[in-house]
């Protein structure tokens, strides 16, 4: 069972901006870290999981790592993004490990994240202790 990862997406004003740019990529994006995970090898077949509006809303599946010549390292994404089940999930810095028991379920055929509960009413519900 591979590991997962969860990372803001920072630059994106939307999800379908988001989607634009992992698809802007014929054959994978590219994420930079400054370091490398130290599970990192459990997490290639795994996915990054994008937090927008303080919800998971999406995943890139990881390809692979790989060193930059500054050191730092590139994160190389499958250049699509799987819409998951909306998920109330905290900002934070950098990335962290998901585990595949806490990692929400990809949206089904027919099934659109219009029929979830939107990512602000998603963390409002959970700052309120509801969901």
């Amino acid at each position: 069972m591979p590991l997962h990862m969860t990372k803001i997406a920072y630059s994106a004003e939307s999800p379908a901006d988001l989607r634009a740019w992992l698809e802007s990529h014929p054959e994978e994006a590219l994420m930079t870290t400054r370091y490398l995970p130290k599970r990192h090898e459990e997490m290639v077949g795994g996915s990054l999981y994008w937090i927008y509006e303080h919800a998971l809303i999406g995943r890139s599946p990881i390809l692979r790592f790989t060193q930059r010549d500054d050191g730092r390292w590139h994160i190389h994404l499958a250049p699509k993004l799987i819409p998951v089940v909306t998920k109330p999930k905290r900002a934070h810095q950098g990335w962290r490990y998901l585990k595949e028991e806490d990692a929400p379920r990809d949206l089904g055929d027919g099934e659109s994240s219009g029929d979830v509960m939107p990512p602000k009413l998603a963390r409002e519900l959970a700052k309120l202790g509801l969901v």
